[in-house]
């Protein structure tokens, strides 16, 4: 009886040895699995204090990082883009956009570096248009016609900021009040556009808007790009490619003629890659009415929603950028009023065509264009375009 005892004794602990080592294993296997567990690649967003404008408001800045070792900032003057790395083909990342070390430079004297653009990117001729038969008279501050938004546009007013994360995005949320008849523009827009970083090295801008009254929204970004991360170099080794058969020709103050051509057989032709400078100086009358690219293009499958549109591609670094977006239009500016007057971040002036822009937008001077697409938006109605820029290397 007492062996019995003992074998029965032996034989529990034995089996309660055995549960105790499956309960260990089976919760080692649980942990493998749970998806809490898992490592995730994180987003980071972080907050300084930038400076005072001159009126004393308080401007921030945010800085944006991936795993991959991409870092944006962003100041809520303008909503400006300061710095923003991306990696060459042996990944080493550097700053690729124009840009300045200071709040009082961006106030002092800036050709839109980096900058939000609204109401309204691109120019209105003479600063009028007409809704319903009432003319709005908008501040002109680009010889006889509004540019970008006027004298104090988007990108000189400091924008209200907020913080989202995901696991693998943050984001940086600005919003802004643009009141009644401010610039000349009808109605109360109130205005918000996000910025979200990813860990694919993309960069995803959304634009939206809502007004009380009649009005028309174009809205965009303007960093300058300099791919080699090097700005004292000029962008016309860049090679370009605009998904786009026909250009938005303009005037001699750069308004649109209300035509839109053909890119065959002109300077304007970037549906296969070429460089910027390959046909910059050609004999052509687009090409001195802008001194160089200034212009719109109409993009191809407008229908198609977000889509690839651009690339640039910079062949000693590596470094590419691919632009996709909603938008019907794209402007390629060429850093042609560059003049070597502005002070370069990394030392020494901006020089003539030291950067270069890909401005997704509506078409310039639309509300005065009756055969364009509308930029009207109505009480009721929302405004939103999406476009984003993504880096690689080859």
């Amino acid at each position: 009886m007492n062996r019995l005892k003992k074998n029965i004794y032996a034989f529990s602990l034995m089996s309660i040895a055995l549960l105790s080592v499956q309960c260990k294993s089976d919760k080692k296997k649980d942990m493998e699995v749970t998806p809490q567990n898992k490592t995730v690649n994180m987003v980071t967003i972080s907050k300084e204090a930038y400076g005072l404008t001159l009126d004393s408001i308080v401007v921030d800045k945010y800085l944006m990082k991936n795993e991959k070792g991409m870092e944006i900032s962003v100041i809520t003057y303008g909503g400006i883009i300061t710095s923003w790395t991306a990696p060459d083909r042996n990944n080493n990342y550097k700053d690729i956009v124009l840009g300045y070390d200071t709040l009082e430079q961006y106030e002092k004297e800036t050709p839109y570096f980096g900058a939000l653009i609204g109401r309204y990117g691109n120019r209105i001729a003479k600063g009028k248009f007409s809704l319903d038969g009432t003319e709005y008279t908008l501040e002109t501050n680009d010889g006889p016609n509004h540019l970008h938004g006027g004298v104090k546009g988007f990108d000189k007013v400091v924008w209200n900021a907020s913080e989202t994360k995901t696991d693998t995005t943050a984001s940086l949320v600005l919003t802004y009040l643009s009141k009644d008849m401010e610039e000349g523009y009808p109605g109360n827009l109130e205005t918000k556009v996000t910025y979200t970083l990813t860990n694919d090295n993309e960069l995803q801008v959304v634009y939206e808007a809502t007004t009380d009254k009649k009005t028309v929204v174009n809205l965009t970004q303007h960093t300058y790009f300099n791919l080699t991360g090097d700005f004292s170099k000029t962008i016309l080794d860049h090679e370009i490619t605009i998904n786009a058969d026909k250009l938005v020709p303009v005037d001699a103050t750069l308004i649109p003629t209300g035509a839109l051509t053909d890119v065959v057989n002109t300077p304007f032709d970037f549906r296969e890659a070429k460089t910027i400078g390959k046909e910059i100086n050609t004999k052509n009358e687009q090409l001195e009415r802008g001194l160089g690219y200034d212009h719109c293009w109409v993009l191809n499958n407008q229908n198609e929603g977000v889509r690839l549109v651009s690339s640039a591609y910079e062949k000693e670094s590596g470094r590419q950028l691919d632009v996709y977006s909603d938008e019907i239009g794209i402007q390629l500016y060429t850093g042609n009023f560059l003049d070597g007057t502005l002070p370069n971040k990394q030392g020494g002036k901006y020089a003539h065509r030291t950067g270069f822009c890909l401005e997704t937008q509506h078409y310039p001077d639309s509300p005065n264009q009756e055969n364009f697409p509308t930029t009207v938006l109505n009480p009721g109605e929302k405004y939103i375009s999406k476009t984003s820029f993504k880096f690689s290397a080859k």
